[in-house]
């Protein structure tokens, strides 16, 4: 699961979409994937909803309508937006899904309205879980300034993160180390191990050379990825490994695929790629794409885009 969501350049400012403490304790410890998000930027510009609505995973998707369902509204109440996908505890394979809001909620008028509309809470030991509307998803409050929500065994993990019942993300050493160069960007996300394998053989999905992508999927340790449009656009993609031998391996392996895309590729892809750098650095692989918005915007329509944000 993946997701990018941007912000336009045309905003006065660029707000930084970072988490809380207590969001990030509400997460469970055995994060795939984060994505953060700021909502208020998304909802101010065309190209942001063109993308949202291409690449947006059904799963995020139901988890958005269920927040308008809500009654909260999510343009004005919502400025931070994530959601987590993280693995139940035992499994490999089985993930849940966490929505995340941050923002000033009027939180006892919000109280106030459910208990007049009839809606009663459960309790997960103290904290008040409501419905959310007919989506069969849940909500509660952390406190006025965050929420978690999403289906009702996704969430009491979530609670249990919080309130120390098991491990939070806050306690994943190589999440936070991933986290930290890009959390005060407007539009981030950061995967693990596995999440970063999985998303590199979409990418690489296509090319001549993908029978080597076993020999080098090992040594990806994780991965994150940052869009900004402070000039035009730019998408910052870094994969992580334990040395500078790793790192070089997979940049001449996906360097392969960006010369096979320049050759084979729709009129789209080409232009990408004539605008994508790939180098590795130290233990990173570095891929580094810019465009105009006119040229991302086109860029929206091609499966290439997809296969790295999804």
């Amino acid at each position: 699961m993946a997701a990018a969501i941007l912000v336009p350049q045309t905003m006065p400012q660029m707000w930084a979409a970072a988490l809380n403490g207590d969001a990030r304790a509400a997460i469970p410890n055995d994060v795939q994937q984060l994505i953060v998000v700021d909502y208020r930027a998304l909802q101010n510009s065309p190209v942001a909803m063109q993308l949202k609505d291409r690449v947006l995973p059904p799963e995020l998707k139901r988890l958005e309508d269920a927040l308008k369902q809500s009654g909260l509204n999510e343009n004005h109440d919502v400025d931070v937006l994530a959601f987590a996908s993280f693995r139940v505890s035992g499994s490999s394979e089985n993930t849940r899904i966490v929505g995340i809001a941050q923002g000033q909620f009027t939180l006892r008028e919000i109280l106030l309205n459910l208990k007049k509309q009839g809606i009663k809470p459960t309790l997960v030991r103290t904290n008040k879980v409501y419905p959310m509307g007919n989506s069969g998803f849940r909500v509660c409050f952390l406190n006025s300034s965050s929420f978690v929500f999403g289906q009702e065994a996704a969430v009491k993990m979530a609670l249990d993160a919080r309130d120390g019942i098991i491990s939070n993300m806050l306690s994943n050493q190589t999440i936070s180390d991933l986290m930290a160069p890009v959390q005060n960007d407007a539009v981030w996300s950061v995967l693990d191990a596995k999440g970063t394998q999985y998303m590199m053989r979409s990418v690489l999905s296509q090319a001549p050379q993908v029978s080597d992508y076993d020999v080098v999927k090992k040594t990806m340790q994780g991965s994150r990825y940052s869009l900004n449009f402070q000039q035009g656009v730019e998408f910052n993609l870094d994969v992580i490994t334990p040395d500078h031998f790793s790192a070089a391996a997979i940049s001449t392996l996906l360097n392969a695929a960006v010369l096979y895309k320049k050759v084979s590729g729709t009129d789209l892809e080409k232009a990408a790629m004539d605008n994508t750098k790939v180098t590795s650095d130290s233990g990173n692989l570095e891929l580094r794409y810019s465009a105009s918005d006119n040229q991302f915007a086109s860029l929206l329509q091609s499966s290439l885009f997809q296969s790295v944000v999804r």
